[in-house]
C-alpha cells in the first residue's frame, strides 16, 4: 500500500532537510549542524561526516558520482567530492530560496519556495532549460522515479508525484508520519526525513 513504512531510524541529526542516495548509502546535510553525512540504510547506522560548503545548506542530491547541494542562504548550488567533502565547483540557483534537488541521471532538478516553479537544470553550465509552475506548494524534498518526479509538501503534508511535462499531480498520498522534508528514490521505494520526529523513514509507493 502506497504510504506504507517499511523501516525507519533516527536520522543522524534533528534537521537533515536534504536527503540522497548513491546506488549503496543514503546521505542527508542537516541545515543546523552544517554537516553532511554518509548512513547504512540497512541499519541507520553513521558511516562518516564532514562539513557542508556553507550555512544554509538545506537540498542534497546524487548526480554523476558527484553530491550536490543547494544552500538558501548563498543562493549557490555546489558539486561536492563525496570523497573529501571539497567544492568542485558552484553555481547560481536559478531563483532564490531554491532547496530541493532532484536528478535524472542526465540534468538536476531544483524547487524554489519563492516562485514555486521547478526548474530543470545543465549541471554543466547551471542553464535552466524549462521550468514548471507548481502553484500552491511548498517543497521540502524532490525524488526522480523513471519518467516522473516525486515531491513532499511540508505545509500540506502530502507526498506527490509528478508529471514533468505540466507539473499535475499524478497522485498523492498523506505524509505517513510527520512532517515530510527530505526525499529520495532508492529504486524500489522512498525515503523520507521525517522532521517532526527526527526520522528517516523508508517508504512503500
Amino acid at each position: 500500500m502506497a504510504g506504507t513504512i517499511i523501516r525507519s531510524f533516527a536520522a543522524p541529526s534533528t534537521e537533515s532537510y536534504g536527503l540522497a542516495f548513491d546506488g549503496r548509502t543514503l546521505w542527508s546535510v542537516d541545515y543546523i549542524t552544517n554537516l553532511i553525512y554518509q548512513i547504512d540504510p540497512a541499519t541507520g547506522t553513521l558511516i562518516r561526516s564532514f562539513a557542508a560548503p556553507a550555512v544554509g545548506t538545506r537540498g542534497l542530491v546524487w548526480h554523476g558520482r558527484f553530491l550536490w547541494s543547494c544552500n538558501d542562504a548563498t543562493d549557490l548550488i555546489y558539486q561536492i567530492d563525496p570523497v573529501s567533502g571539497t567544492v568542485v565547483r558552484s553555481f547560481a540557483a536559478p531563483a532564490i530560496l531554491t532547496i530541493p534537488l532532484a536528478s535524472d541521471g542526465r540534468c538536476l532538478w531544483a524547487f524554489s519556495i519563492n516562485t514555486r516553479r521547478l526548474y530543470q537544470i545543465d549541471p554543466a553550465t547551471g542553464t535552466v532549460i524549462r521550468s514548471i509552475l507548481l502553484a500552491g506548494m511548498t517543497l521540502g524534498g524532490l525524488a526522480w522515479h523513471g519518467r516522473t518526479i516525486w515531491s513532499s509538501d511540508y505545509i500540506a503534508l502530502t507526498i506527490s508525484q509528478h508529471d514533468l511535462v505540466t507539473g499535475t499531480v499524478i497522485r498523492s498520498f498523506a505524509s505517513p508520519a510527520g512532517t515530510p522534508l527530505g526525499l529520495t528514490w532508492d529504486g524500489r521505494a522512498l525515503w523520507m526525513f521525517d522532521f517532526t520526529n527526527a526520522k528517516i523513514c523508508q517508504i512503500s509507493v
